[in-house]
């Protein structure tokens, strides 16, 4: 994936003299900078995301498919068609 970025012109050039001094390209070494700055910190684990299963659960088993298209037939009886 290739990225731009306007960066102000002091930024660019302390980036590319960082850059320089650790002998990298300008590529790399942003790449580096980017890669540190999205990593989780080590020891510290990633929580685990919840689980959305069973979240609605408390108000019970859902609509039957004959419900559902029974609901949707009176919802829709006269729909787009014209007014006396």
């Amino acid at each position: 994936m290739n990225l731009t970025i306007a960066l102000p012109d002091d930024l660019g050039a302390a980036l590319r003299a960082t850059a320089l001094a650790q002998g990298t390209s300008l590529a790399g070494f942003t790449r580096h900078v980017l890669e540190e700055a999205v990593k989780p910190a080590e020891g510290q684990k990633v929580k685990p995301k919840k689980s959305a299963y069973g979240l609605l659960a408390e108000y019970g088993p859902g609509p039957s498919e004959q419900e559902i298209d029974e609901n949707r037939r009176e919802m829709f009886r006269g729909f787009a068609q014209d007014a006396p």
